[in-house]
């Protein structure tokens, strides 16, 4: 009697384990890779789009963060201030990888301002999208450090940093003439149901 028990709860705690692995197994093969290159350095640093979901920056959608998408179409967008967005529609296979290239084109006839304050911008993760009045400036890798800062026009501005799976972070600051600031910030862990706005509809 024992024995009988214990060889149906055995085939249950099979069943209850290996059911899930085969479905995730089957799961798996369903997803298509799509991976991203980049020539030049802006190419390399623009933030990625898929059906407008930011995924990234392009050099870092690699090894445990490559792109794994569900078979059928898709439009990717890949932005960088100050150049025109790179858009292509891709069809994603099951179980196939295939490569986007991105090639960033600079926006023709804008000028920066003449007179400009310098805004240095200390933010954790350093994949985190951030936005400056609306707009899409870059990840926040490429923004601070010991060397990068943001030039802007004098006055107010409204500074959005989101990224899927943290929530999102928003400040004001009023820049003077001719100042140098600085803003740090590290963003708390959420849901990614936390993750703002701004990253889906770019």
């Amino acid at each position: 009697m024992h024995s009988r028990f214990r060889l149906v709860l055995t085939v249950l705690i099979f069943a209850v384990f290996a059911v899930p692995s085969f479905s995730l197994a089957q799961y798996n093969k369903l997803m298509g890779e799509v991976k991203f290159e980049g020539t030049t350095k802006i190419d390399k640093d623009a933030g990625v789009w898929d059906d407008s979901e930011y995924l990234g920056y392009v050099k870092e959608l690699k090894g445990d963060k490559k792109v794994m998408l569900l078979p059928g179409k898709h439009h990717v967008v890949a932005k960088e201030a100050g150049y025109n967005d790179f858009e292509q529609d891709i069809v994603v296979e099951p179980n196939q990888m295939q490569s986007v290239d991105i090639h960033l084109t600079p926006i023709s006839g804008v000028a920066a301002p003449k007179v400009t304050s310098e805004l240095k911008l200390t933010i954790q993760p350093a994949r985190a999208a951030v936005f400056i009045d609306q707009n899409y400036v870059g990840h926040a890798g490429e923004l601070g450090g010991a060397v990068h800062s943001v030039q802007l026009a004098p006055g107010k501005h409204h500074i959005k940093v989101e990224l899927a799976g943290y929530r999102t972070f928003e400040t004001d600051v009023t820049l003077i003439a001719g100042q140098k600031s600085e803003m740090k910030t590290e963003l708390v862990k959420g849901s990614i149901e936390d993750a703002g706005s701004e990253i889906k509809k770019q």
